[in-house]
């Protein structure tokens, strides 16, 4: 399942000659994360509630064509490797409208309780299903 999410870039997420500071595509990778969980009935604070954190363990960007102030970006993800201990999601950023791929990237996720990991399917197996089925 491909999850779309649409951000519009701020001011404060660009650097002094207008473009987006290269830093800021991890924020937008985060909520549209954050977003793909949301739409599968999950939110990050009920997850956390139940005792499940998502600590980034790997990240990656490659920076294609420059995003400027007050671009709609559409961000879409997609989850391309899911174990029950650890989860990819894949990032592709384009200008909304567009089909020009501006940036990609992705993020590994590792499953854990807050101290130490776990194997969702085992510790929270309503949850696995829940992204399993979704992906």
């Amino acid at each position: 399942m491909e999850y779309e999410c649409s951000i519009r870039v701020r001011y404060e997420e660009t650097d002094q000659m207008g473009f987006v500071y290269y830093g800021n595509y991890y924020r937008y990778f985060e909520v549209a994360r954050t977003e793909w969980l949301r739409s599968l009935g999950l939110s990050c604070r009920e997850m956390e509630a139940m005792g499940v954190y998502l600590p980034v363990v790997e990240s990656h960007c490659k920076y294609i064509h420059s995003v400027y102030y007050d671009d709609v970006i559409t961000v879409k993800t997609r989850v391309s490797k899911f174990t029950g201990v650890r989860i990819k999601f894949e990032y592709n950023i384009y200008r909304a409208g567009e089909d020009v791929l501006l940036a990609q990237g992705y993020t590994v996720m590792a499953m854990t309780n807050g101290k130490a990991p776990v194997n969702l399917k085992k510790y929270r197996p309503n949850i696995y299903e829940i992204i399993k089925s979704n992906m």
